[in-house]
């Protein structure tokens, strides 16, 4: 059974996938404007501005995702190849320091492409 919101899917996770999520959900929502919401959406937490769905995020035994990937310039592309581990999923191991301005720059990039897809 999904969470029925954020908080109760994070304090479903073991300790210390908690705290990496926390840390990689305040990142995204410090990038994001002040109007997005977070929401549970595939049985995983979201972050949605304008009532729709610009990133998902999730914790795992061994390391914590983003998704969707963005498509971004060539030289990002670069720069996330080595978290890319399936189509869409951009993952960080639990075993090494979450990279903050990488998890910036995708969360940025992200909503770069939904306003751009807004305005179609």
């Amino acid at each position: 059974m999904a969470a029925p919101n954020v908080d109760a899917y994070i304090e479903g996770l073991a300790p210390a996938t908690q705290e990496v999520v926390q840390q990689l959900r305040a990142i995204i929502a410090s990038v994001l404007p002040p109007t997005a919401t977070e929401k549970i959406s595939y049985a995983i937490p979201a972050f949605a501005v304008d009532g729709k769905v610009v990133i998902f995020f999730a914790g795992w035994a061994k390391h914590v995702s983003m998704y969707p990937v963005p498509v971004g310039s060539a030289a990002f592309q670069r720069r996330i190849a080595p978290y890319v581990t399936g189509k869409g999923t951009v993952s960080f191991p639990l075993s090494k320091p979450l990279p903050e301005q990488l998890v910036r720059e995708i969360t940025k990039v992200r909503f770069a492409e939904h306003r751009a897809s807004r305005q179609q």
